[in-house]
């Protein structure tokens, strides 16, 4: 019963030891040459105009966000819609929930002003 999970415990290490070992590595095989202009700010290879910090209005966030959401929930959607003929009944009703669930988040969305775009 124990060998089974030997593969899974030697897959664990090895993911969480590889990165850390291969980021100290590359930190200590790194060129150390500290200069003042490679800590400047950088604009498209170009000297920056106006202020260093812009502050984004949260509403691009949120609307990212809801792209976001709608647009992973689409991918299980085409899985769904390819077998649609094929499904017994209760999985069709599934998916109508899942759809209607989605209409009733998107009009809430929109009830809320998040799909304004300024």
């Amino acid at each position: 019963m124990l060998e089974q999970f030997i593969f899974v415990g030697v897959l664990l290490v090895v993911a969480l030891f590889l990165p850390i070992v291969l980021i100290g590595l590359a930190w200590l095989l790194r060129p150390k040459r500290p200069n003042p202009r490679k800590s400047e700010i950088y604009e498209c290879g170009l000297q920056p105009h106006g202020e260093n910090w812009v502050q984004f209005k949260a509403q691009y966030y949120i609307f990212a966000l809801v792209f976001l959401i709608f647009d992973v929930e689409a991918v299980f959607l085409f899985p769904w819609a390819l077998v649609y003929n094929w499904l017994p009944l209760y999985a069709v009703l599934e998916g109508v929930l899942f759809i209607a669930l989605l209409a009733a988040a998107l009009v809430y969305a929109w009830q809320k002003g998040a799909l304004e775009w300024m």
